[in-house]
């Protein structure tokens, strides 16, 4: 059984598919910063420091009675919300996530792409018919 165990391991699949998430973990919290660093603050500063977190609908009061100034607050109140504005920030950052991951892998895509090769030169043959053609045009 530890052969067994040893030969799945070294197996190229799983190793391969270890280094995959291992990586993809690294691409998607370098992608995370770049949505949480630098793309919210402008987009704050665009939409006025637009907050949707607070947007909420109480199903249910909680032990005190309502309206709550904030979804903490009907949170600690113990009222049953429907978090309509956490959603909508969830649908943004995919959006802005998918937009991030989408320019890092056409960058990468970019770099990897070796430059167009110069064109090969012709074979012989057709170099002594280029030279057969010019001599009968002249």
């Amino acid at each position: 059984m530890l052969q067994e165990f040893k030969e799945f391991i070294v197996k190229g699949n799983a190793f391969d598919l270890a280094v995959g998430v291992i990586i993809g973990g690294a691409f998607g919290a370098m992608a995370g910063s770049f949505v949480s660093d630098l793309m919210m603050p402008p987009l704050g500063l665009v939409t006025g420091g637009t907050d949707f977190s607070n947007i909420f609908v109480t199903l249910k009061e909680g032990a005190t009675a309502g309206p709550y100034a904030s979804l903490a607050a009907a949170k600690a109140a113990g009222a049953v919300t429907l978090n309509v504005g956490a959603f909508i920030n969830t649908v943004i950052n995919l959006v802005l996530v998918g937009a991030a991951l989408f320019l890092m892998v056409r960058a990468v895509n970019a770099a990897r792409t070796p430059p167009p090769a110069a064109p090969a030169a012709p074979p012989e043959d057709v170099l002594l018919l280029r030279e057969i053609r010019d001599a009968l045009k002249k």
